[in-house]
């Protein structure tokens, strides 16, 4: 009976963590990785991807997810065409605060299920800050690269950036501590399951709100996996670099940038 109600918990509790993204991506969200949004980095990386993809003025771009808009709103500004998605409607205001206009649209969505009349549309399709993985079922993750090989043009290009399964486990770093611009003092305990793949993150807050605790996970790929999914949909990688620097991705990286093509 012990174990009957200690197995009973731990599916509840799986059920519980499943669903994490639905709510995670709010104002804490935005406070807990405050140092790493800087308008400095996003103006580089646009830059690099206006690089490596080589389109020319108006063509159709689509960010999913596209968070605050960070890089949809530069892309735009380069003289693209520009489609944002994201199911948090709290990054989809902030996006839309900072512009919006006939080549810069944004809308809550889920990106297993991208819009129907989206078929065949963008010359480019970018994931970008590990914004894949989130999933408990796998087969959502696969899901999620069918519906962006669908958006695609033929010869359309799929960006993705996220952390490398590979590196991240070379230099696992099990906590690590920041400070934000309020004073708020976060600190993260990571720990890895190397048969599902997940990376689960927890997070303590201590500041002027007090103590706030948090917790997500994410589950990591290789490039080889990645590679096989997207073949599986149409997507051939022609070329992968160590995140957005012009290095070769290598076993030690612990981003990595993907760029594949549809045939």
């Amino acid at each position: 009976m012990r174990t009957g109600n200690r197995c009973s918990f731990e599916r509840r509790t799986l059920t519980a963590h499943a669903d994490w993204w639905k709510t995670y991506f709010d104002q804490g969200y935005v406070r807990e990785y405050e140092p790493l949004f800087d308008l400095v980095s996003d103006r580089q990386q646009v830059s690099r991807l206006i690089d490596l993809l080589q389109l020319e003025s108006g063509a159709r771009i689509a960010d999913i997810p596209c968070g605050q808009g960070r890089h949809a709103h530069l892309l735009a500004e380069a003289g693209y065409d520009v489609d944002g998605l994201d199911l948090s409607a709290h990054l989809i205001d902030i996006a839309r605060a900072r512009g919006t206009g006939r080549t810069l649209r944004y809308r809550r969505g889920d990106f297993r299920k991208l819009p129907a009349a989206w078929t065949g549309r963008f010359d480019a399709v970018l994931n970008l800050f590990t914004s894949f993985g989130f999933f408990a079922d796998a087969r959502d993750d696969a899901q999620v690269i069918r519906e962006f090989a669908r958006v695609l043009k033929p010869g359309g290009m799929l960006v993705w950036q996220g952390g490398s399964r590979d590196g991240v486990m070379a230099k696992f770093l099990p906590s690590d501590w920041w400070q934000t611009n309020d004073g708020t003092i976060i600190a993260q305990d990571r720990g890895f399951d190397p048969v599902s793949g997940f990376l689960t993150i927890n997070s303590v807050w201590q500041g002027k709100r007090g103590t706030e605790r948090r917790e997500h996970r994410i589950r990591l790929y290789t490039a080889t996996r990645l590679a096989e999914l997207m073949l599986e949909s149409g997507l051939v990688v022609e070329q992968a670099w160590d995140s957005f620097s012009l290095k070769p991705l290598t076993r030690r990286s612990s981003e990595m940038l993907l760029l594949a093509r549809k045939e």
